[in-house]
């Protein structure tokens, strides 16, 4: 769903050609400012977003929220797809940031708000499948559009960013509000019954209660913004909404599949090889955050951001050897065998492979169900905006970087992974099969966050198993 904004990559293809240095250094061919305002213009767009669409969440609820990106993403691709000029193209990608936005603070919050606890995790993931689906049909359509005779092929790859926009607008029609959102805002009779509804059972008294009290202890919280940044008790869940989406994006995961086709050329494949290699990378993609939808619940977050850390880290290095190998710090070589381009390529399978199964769908999950509901609008709107910050970022610098840094450019991103997956080990708790709204037990239970929780909420209560334990 939400990877429907990458359908506009085969016009970064276009960009390309009319950025082009004729420089044989392979490292600075693509260094175009035109060509990263493009690209990371989306990302502003969506962090200001973010700021607004935490109030409409709040105040309207998920559902319209969710509408409001669908819409915002109508309306870009509509602009994108009949552009005549570069301005046209980065207002249409604006308006595709303000959707992200929008979808970002509604989604992955919904999805935890309405998931049975002990399925939460494969109900999560299965938005960042959504998104890695997007990715490949992204490429897809690049690859197929390339074909196209006459040049207007980016007009049909741009466009085609209205199917998904359409599908969140239809769909978020039909779906209810969460639970949680219709106590907030009062409408306790239809929340109850909602909540029978999507489990399948009448009783649901226990877990309703709970609802319910959380709700009562998010009203008497005035200001939810200064609560979240100001209140100690809140500090393991501001330092985690807004560390997680930074390493997430520090990866070095947007660099590989939004520069895919830029990344390959550098390494010297023909314009069709390089789209192809990124329709390979998308198709690792979706395939491993399959290992994510069964994992995730089963032996929980933390194996998984471990473990995806170590590959990460590991295959990231591998690239930056490889690449300094043949390109050297001059960047120019006239040797590059088919053997070499296929191990590249696979090195970075293994890499996005890595991501897809870990740091891709965990960086959204973790951040959306560890926060009380006072604040987990507030704390939603910290983890998208700085994920948009820092993709921004690295987006609008990532072409001048590899021109200056080099092979040294994937080292940097393999430092950062190695420096996150310590910070998982050490700071990141486990969250698998604890109830969202009973989530404090966590805080109180680890070895450095227990310290920030107040003297009130020290006393331990027995948790209640909701009606959807009784299986």
């Amino acid at each position: 769903m939400n990877g429907s904004r990458l359908l506009n990559k085969r016009l970064i293809v276009d960009l390309q050609k009319k950025a082009l240095n004729t420089s044989t250094n392979q490292y600075c061919k693509f260094d175009s400012q035109l060509l990263t305002l493009f690209t990371s213009s989306l990302y502003l767009a969506a962090l200001i977003a973010s700021i607004g669409a935490s109030f409409v969440s709040k105040k309207h609820g998920r559902k319209l929220t969710m509408f409001l990106g669908g819409l915002f993403f109508l309306i870009g691709a509509v602009l994108n797809a009949a552009a005549i000029h570069i301005s046209m193209l980065i207002l249409g990608r604006f308006l595709l940031g303000l959707g992200v936005g929008f979808a970002n603070q509604s989604v992955p919050i919904y999805l935890s708000e309405i998931a049975p606890y002990k399925y939460r995790g494969a109900f999560n993931v299965l938005f960042q499948l959504a998104i890695t689906l997007g990715i490949l049909t992204a490429n897809i359509v690049n690859f197929l559009t390339n074909k196209i005779p006459g040049g207007w092929g980016w007009r049909v790859s741009l466009g085609g960013a209205a199917v998904p926009a359409l599908v969140i607008m239809v769909s978020s029609m039909f779906l209810s509000d969460s639970p949680s959102s219709l106590i907030d805002r009062g409408n306790t009779e239809e929340a109850e019954q909602l909540l029978k509804k999507i489990r399948g059972v009448d009783n649901v008294k226990a877990e309703f209660k709970d609802l319910v009290e959380a709700s009562e202890a998010s009203k008497k919280v005035k200001g939810p913004w200064k609560n979240l940044m100001t209140v100690r008790k809140y500090r393991p869940q501001l330092t985690l909404s807004a560390l997680i989406p930074t390493f997430q994006q520090l990866t070095g995961i947007n660099v590989v599949m939004f520069y895919a086709p830029v990344l390959f050329k550098t390494l010297g494949f023909k314009a069709n090889a390089s789209l192809m290699s990124a329709v390979i990378t998308g198709a690792v993609n979706v395939g491993a955050t399959f290992i994510s939808v069964y994992c995730t619940d089963r032996y929980g977050r933390r194996v998984l951001f471990l473990w995806g850390g170590v590959l990460m880290c590991v295959f990231q290095a591998l690239v930056a050897g490889l690449i300094g190998w043949k390109f050297g710090i001059t960047g120019v070589t006239t040797d590059l065998p088919q053997t070499y381009a296929i191990l590249v390529v696979l090195c970075i399978c293994v890499f996005v492979a890595a991501f897809a199964f870990s740091w891709g769908p965990l960086g959204w999950l973790v951040p959306s169900e560890i926060s009380p509901l006072e604040v987990r609008s507030a704390a939603q709107c910290v983890t998208v905006s700085m994920n948009m910050l820092l993709t921004f970022g690295v987006a609008q610098v990532f072409l001048k970087m590899l021109c200056c840094m080099k092979f040294g450019l994937f080292i940097f991103f393999a430092a950062f992974v190695f420096i996150m997956t310590l910070f998982v080990y050490f700071y990141v708790p486990e969250t698998k099969n604890i109830p969202i709204e009973e989530m404090s037990q966590v805080w109180r239970e680890h070895w450095y966050w227990k310290k920030f929780v107040d003297d009130e909420d020290a006393e331990i209560k027995p948790r209640v198993k909701p009606a959807t334990d009784i299986v």
